[in-house]
């Protein structure tokens, strides 16, 4: 199959969004339309170095002294719980508007929470990339994706993309589903805390994003077993990102070398106290300590309750200008992928803060 190349003046010809097929130049000129377009993925060949630890301090902590944290919220005009453990919807928050301080309440509010949805954010989604820089820093130090695409000079804006010629998510191609639960990331020795997407077009119908609360499904689980999970550590890698990438698929980009990391199996937040199930599908490869067949059986269990868990569950759907915050600490989320067929494009962008290194439930677990 042919692949056509759109490359802007102030590309460098190694930073291009790639379309698979177009034979009458429809596809060119849709993206020269289109209104996004300067948020377009370009995957550029610079190279990281390794990440280094930071201190991290979460604003969420400075709400916990406000007398009334929730005071962002007073002129909003609607606010609907998605389900009673996991997810609000907010209307009325300009959040272009807000300051320190409603920044402050809010990172605690999506703490508590797990997610929150904002309707109505066309002034926030239109701000810029320079903006988005600036709100993310807020909330930590912004990550750059190893293999995303990103809008040109703005590495730390992850880009999700899919239309009907393209696609640069990273997608499991030969399974029954497109559900794969997953924390941002995971495989960071600090992995995202509080994390800010939306999306600039989606298709007419289709394209959710389900999220499950880590809190709850660990309280589903018997008191017995979470103190026996406790003393466990699992190994989160980046090592099949890298080599979806290395294969040619997303962008054939690997920016800085996968890396492996140990986090405690149950983890502990930092404001909240509240204690979270730490396993994905998508990036946790081996428990420590347990033999091979221990591992794959007891993660198959934590994967199979994680995903059969509808109750502790919540589905975004997407309408137009809204915008989307969780903490990646207390909750997993995957996409989906339903839409193919329409050909329609679904562009979505993610500010990705990172957080503290996972601090263990279990009072002196040692982390390597």
């Amino acid at each position: 199959m042919s692949s056509t190349t759109i490359q802007t003046q102030t590309e460098p010809a190694s930073a291009t969004l790639k379309l698979r097929s177009s034979t009458d130049g429809k596809q060119e000129k849709d993206l020269a339309e289109y209104r996004y377009s300067h948020l377009l993925p370009v995957f550029s060949q610079d190279q990281y170095p390794p990440l280094t630890p930071f201190d991290h301090n979460d604003p969420g902590h400075r709400a916990l002294s406000h007398p009334n944290p929730r005071s962002f919220l007073d002129n909003a005009t609607k606010i609907t719980e998605l389900t009673p453990n996991l997810g609000t919807e907010v209307h009325g928050v300009n959040l272009r508007a807000l300051g320190s301080d409603a920044r402050d309440q809010l990172a605690l509010e999506v703490a508590r929470r797990g997610l929150v949805v904002f309707r109505d954010q066309q002034e926030f989604i239109d701000a810029g990339p320079d903006f988005y820089r600036e709100w993310g820093s807020h909330f930590g130090r912004l990550h750059i994706h190893p293999t995303s695409g990103h809008p040109q000079g703005y590495p730390e804006i992850h880009l999700v993309y899919r239309d009907a010629n393209s696609s640069f998510n990273f997608e499991i191609e030969d399974s029954i589903t497109s559900t794969v639960w997953h924390s941002d990331v995971s495989y960071e020795l600090q992995p995202p805390g509080l994390t800010t997407f939306f999306l600039l077009s989606q298709p007419s119908t289709g394209g959710d994003t389900l999220f499950t609360s880590q809190v709850s499904s660990l309280n589903k689980l018997s008191p017995q077993f979470v103190a026996f999970l406790k003393t466990l550590k699992a190994v989160h890698s980046g090592v099949e990102q890298a080599n979806f990438s290395r294969s040619g698929k997303r962008g054939g980009i690997v920016r800085r070398e996968p890396v492996e990391h140990d986090h405690p199996l149950v983890r502990k937040h930092p404001v909240t106290g509240e204690e979270a199930l730490y396993v994905n599908r998508q990036f946790t490869r081996r428990i420590l300590g347990l033999k091979r067949e221990e591992s794959e059986t007891l993660l198959r269990f934590l994967y199979d309750h994680i995903d059969k868990g509808g109750d502790v569950q919540a589905r975004v759907h997407w309408t137009p200008n809204t915008v989307v915050l969780w903490d990646n600490r207390v909750t997993a989320h995957s996409a989906i992928v339903d839409y193919g067929e329409s050909k329609e494009r679904r562009h979505g962008a993610r500010i990705t803060p990172q957080a503290e290194r996972p601090i263990p439930a279990l009072e002196g677990l040692e982390l390597s």
